[in-house]
């Protein structure tokens, strides 16, 4: 396939391009900044531009097969308004209804959307005030996503690690077995590549923990 990474440039993203690549995909790796990669693929295309901008998503959407899309915030944005999720997020979901394509595969988070139910009662005091915010908006994202009617899958990970890709990790389906827990960045991606031919998740949104 060919692919568009958004937010690429580093984390969950920047594993996606990476595995994305050994698994034979075509690469667009779109981001505010796009470094190189080691060793050079010609698969891989860097593309430097902004997610809040509308024309040069739509630009980058021209002839691609699937998006991923990988947003995320400093943690000093934390402790003001986060609309970064949403607003990117309608930008593009009103990109692909005009162009194509119409396979989206989003991450957010445990705790954004339906999931925000299943945070034990001990966590949600911590939880509202460090990331309350994001997973507002990260929330408002999901609905822009779930009412797209684009084909798409949501992934929401667990407290995110810098550990190696062990591809063990647990997709919790359903509110009854969603709960929170670690996962590597790796093993995310390793998830999100997965769901490009693999359409078991699709109109899903799972919790990924170890």
């Amino acid at each position: 396939m060919q692919l568009l990474i958004i937010g690429a440039s580093k984390g969950i993203g920047r594993e996606t391009v990476r595995l994305a690549l050994q698994a034979g995909h075509g690469v667009r790796a779109f981001a505010r900044s796009t470094p190189g990669i080691e060793p050079p693929d010609p698969r891989y295309e860097p593309r430097r531009g902004d997610a809040l901008d509308a024309g040069a998503v739509a630009d980058a959407l021209v002839g691609m097969d699937a998006v991923i899309q990988t947003l995320g915030v400093p943690v000093r944005e934390l402790l003001r308004p986060v609309h970064l999720f949403s607003d990117a997020t309608r930008i593009l979901v009103q990109a692909m209804q005009a162009k194509g394509p119409r396979r989206l595969i989003s991450v957010t988070g445990f705790g954004a959307g339906s999931s925000r139910a299943s945070i034990p009662c001990v966590q949600r005091l911590p939880f509202e005030l460090l990331l309350g915010r994001a997973y507002r908006d990260k929330s408002v994202q999901e609905g822009l996503i779930e009412q797209s009617g684009l084909d798409w899958t949501i992934a929401r990970p667990g407290v995110l690690t810098d550990g190696p890709r062990r591809g063990r990790y647990r997709v919790l389906s359903g509110p009854a077995q969603w709960r929170n827990g670690w996962i590597a960045r790796a093993d995310v991606a390793d998830f999100l590549v997965r769901q490009l031919e693999d359409r078991s998740c699709l109109r899903q949104a799972p919790v990924l923990v170890d």
